[in-house]
């Protein structure tokens, strides 16, 4: 016993040594039972590192009564939540692992389980991941409180931590390993009894011998029913129980029907036996499941990998000079030192230093991006050049890499159409097979009795509907992680369809074609003023704003100038006080002058004119050959920009756009939108600030959203590294997808549509019926694995 104080709280030890935690191969003393229990609650649900880095001890929990002590109350710990909740205002999201998911009907179950309950706001399960992710009102319910929920409906669940999941699929795969190969030596051994009996090997043989083969051939067979097979069973009572069929009630009742039946026609000694046939298709089966479960592990694996790319330790900056530290103990506002070479530990601002950092974990670009002070940096891109010093800014779920992990989530989560379309049809789809198995031994027993068993129970095996299942979601998962490694983040429902769809493209001009950050190229004074002055008092003004425009005034800033009564007006300008006098600095017309055409905003002192600065903005590096491959593709190209200068004319000119609007407030570019959808599909690229209400009224809208402005986008698409011709690769992507997930529909659909008049026939064997199953599925699964070896 190492501690007298409590090692949870740290409060003084009364009990003696009454309460203790086993933690890290020592046991821990524990001041009362409440923080025993929370301690033991912490150990068991895998969160050991809680208190390897934590930087503080635990409240006291002598107040929780015996019935909140349970094994998920550790999740309820502010401490603990700040490693995989993320929240915002009074909603929390979080991401769960579900054990126990074997097809889209046990998505479907806990889906509808749980969105009916009060303080959920939505929860959406991906088959392929075995990931759920879930939204909360916290003032309503408790995070234990949800995984109760599942708990009760015959799942597991916790939040996603990739450490934790890396072991947890390792012992999974360990398990389903041990039911296979149990399945494939208890095949082995009924196979050589079967083939001895079915051969006429022993036709002279006494009936005693026939039968002790039997005998034996179902004790071997047992285990394989009773263990190996134990996944199909859970999976179809959890079904049944919700009022709906999986493609596992079909297997299920072809295993245990078929075990029995043998059982009893052995002890009675008259009849068939299918010992051979039950083995055979188990293992088939679940080597087809385990083959499966491998690839759709491949599919959902870029998520984890951006996980490893944040260091576990930084360098912090002290007093003393610096110490290497946990990350996970960082706080906002520590000083980091990061080396050339290093990764960045957490998101932040550079105080002291200027480098370039690789960014290709968020954009897919390898090329290094120059960062000087004050810029932000973000945790798991790499240092190249120079040591810099960073202030923490966001740590935890706050950081970058975790919003676009939520939102790589979200987009593998989002079902296109066809696929709820191929959900509803699944449930169908096994109710009606087994009204064509119950009819196909109904009809076989009245006239061919002694095959009527083993052709239901081909029947049974070889129409479940697995492939039809895996056809949408591995091929979306597939995609979306393509879509992380591109620099492309789909946000919304549907992105996948809409993205093939599309006939026009609409692009705002600063920010989109060009690179927003404009530049002073001349200042015109007026009315005797100042051009030092003026530009300061532009800067204060501008201080507000998150417009591109006000990046250009930043370097004029100067710390004797500060601005009040700020205040923005959408697609204007702003207005502000200074020692006492009003300023407006915009367009022409916000300010209340003549406009010349040119790309310029106006300062002006209670309506006195002072100040035209000209501003110059570069065009993108790949906006001529972007909006090329669009118009060979046979889009039709548009500008809508609220600049009114001859520079839109200009842009549009260089890049090859001949329709453009110019001059637009945002309601104008929103009108301007619906009126071209009255012709064709319109997806409109802005910069995802003042563009928000057009890009939520296009049928697609882009934005081009680096940095910590993504959570600031109404769009349904997010160009990470700001280069536009990520869009033509994205609509690439999402033609290939939608081509696979037809494939693979077709595949499936026609699989079983062939295999059912040869199975009710009886011109498929069980064992062959569980062989072409697994293949099919396989098959499914191997064809959306493809799109992984895409290369843009």
């Amino acid at each position: 016993m190492k501690h007298c104080d409590c090692f949870h709280c740290g409060e003084p030890v009364q009990t003696g040594s009454q309460f203790t935690t086993r933690i890290n191969d020592s046991d821990e003393l524990m001041c009362c039972p409440g923080c025993q229990a929370v301690s033991q609650a912490i150990i068991d649900a895998g969160l050991t590192n809680y208190y390897k880095f934590r930087t503080e001890p635990g409240s006291k929990q002598t107040a929780l009564v015996p019935d909140e002590l349970s094994t998920f109350s550790a999740f309820d710990l502010p401490e603990i939540q700040q490693d995989f909740v993320y929240s915002k205002s009074d909603i929390s999201t979080v991401s769960l692992s579900i054990d126990g998911i074997t097809c889209a009907a046990c998505a479907w179950l806990i889906e509808h389980k749980l969105k009916h309950i009060s303080g959920i706001q939505s929860i959406v399960v991906n088959t392929t991941t075995e990931r759920a992710q879930v939204s909360w009102l916290t003032d309503q319910i408790k995070l234990s409180d949800i995984l109760n929920h599942i708990s009760q409906i015959g799942y597991q669940a916790a939040p996603y931590q990739v450490d934790e999941q890396e072991k947890q699929s390792k012992e999974s795969s360990r398990k389903f390993l041990l039911r296979l190969g149990l399945a494939g030596f208890a095949t082995m051994q009924v196979m050589m009894f079967a083939l001895a009996l079915y051969a006429d090997f022993f036709t002279d043989l006494d009936i005693e011998y026939r039968d002790y083969f039997r005998w034996v051939s179902m004790i071997f067979a047992a285990p394989v029913v009773f263990y190996s097979a134990q996944p199909f069973y859970f999976s179809a009572i959890r079904s049944m129980f919700s009022g709906r069929l999986n493609m596992d009630v079909s297997v299920s009742i072809a295993i245990l029907g078929a075990y029995v039946a043998s059982c009893i026609a052995t002890v009675n000694g008259t009849g068939e036996v299918y010992f051979e046939s039950v083995s055979m298709f188990t293992f088939f089966l679940l080597l087809g499941r385990y083959f499966e479960q491998n690839a759709r592990q491949k599919a959902s694996v870029s998520s984890s990998n951006l996980h490893k790319l944040i260091p576990i330790t930084a360098q912090l900056v002290t007093e003393l000079g610096s110490e290497e530290v946990p990350a996970k103990r960082l706080k906002l506002g520590d000083v980091i030192l990061v080396k050339p070479g290093e990764v960045i530990a957490a998101d932040g601002v550079i105080l002291e230093g200027e480098t370039c950092v690789n960014e290709a974990m968020l954009t897919g670009e390898q090329m290094p991006v120059l960062k000087a002070l004050n810029q932000e940096v973000f945790a798991g891109t790499i240092n190249v050049d120079h040591p810099v010093k960073v202030e923490v800014t966001a740590i935890g779920q706050d950081q970058l890499v975790a919003e676009i992990i939520r939102l790589q989530e979200a987009a593998s989560n989002n079902k296109p159409k066809v696929a709820l379309y191929v959900d509803t049809i699944s449930n169908y789809f096994t109710w009606t097979i087994l009204a064509i198995a119950l009819m196909t031994y109904i009809v076989w027993r009245i006239y061919w009795p002694e095959d009527a068993f083993w052709v239901t129970l081909a029947v049974l095996v070889a129409t479940c509907p697995c492939a039809l299942a895996l056809a949408t979601p591995t091929a979306v998962t597939c995609a979306t992680g393509i879509f992380t490694r591109i620099g492309v983040i789909a946000r919304k429902p549907g992105v996948f369809e809409k993205l093939t769809n599309i006939e026009q493209v609409v692009f705002d001009k600063t920010g989109t074609l060009t690179c927003g950050t404009l530049t002073v190229e001349d200042v015109t004074l007026y009315n005797q003023a100042i051009k030092r002055e003026v530009l300061s008092i532009a800067a204060a003004l501008e201080s507000a704003s998150l417009h591109p425009i006000a990046r250009a005034f930043e370097s004029f800033r100067r710390s004797e100038i500060q601005a009040t009564e700020q205040q923005s007006t959408v697609g204007g300008g702003l207005s502000g006080v200074i020692g006492g006098v009003k300023y407006q600095i915009g367009s022409a017309e916000f300010v209340g002058v003549d406009n010349d055409l040119s790309q310029s905003v106006y300062l002006t002192q209670e309506g006195l004119l002072l100040a035209k600065f000209t501003l110059v903005d570069a065009i993108r590096e790949d906006a001529v050959d972007t909006v090329k491959t669009l118009k060979s593709n046979g889009y039709k190209l548009t500008i809508a920009s609220g600049d009114s200068s001859s520079h839109v004319d200009e842009i549009a000119r260089r890049v090859g756009i001949d329709e453009v609007y110019k001059g637009l407030k945002p309601s104008d570019k929103l009108s301007l939108v619906q009126k071209l959808q009255t012709k064709r599909s319109v997806v409109m690229f802005g910069d995802g600030i003042n563009d928000a209400p057009v890009l939520a009224g296009a049928n697609l809208s882009v934005a081009m959203g680096s940095g910590s402005a993504i959570t600031k986008n109404s769009a349904d698409l997010i160009l990470l590294g700001d280069q536009l011709s990520r869009f033509n690769d994205a609509v690439d992507v999402a033609k290939l997808t939608n081509r696979v997930i037809k494939q693979n529909l077709y595949w499936a659909l026609g699989y079983n549509l062939f295999i059912i008049p040869l199975a009710v026939t009886g011109h498929v064997l069980p064992y062959i019926a569980a062989l072409g199953m697994s293949a099919s599925s396989l098959i499914v699964v191997a064809n959306s694995l493809r799109l992984l070896r895409v290369r843009l």
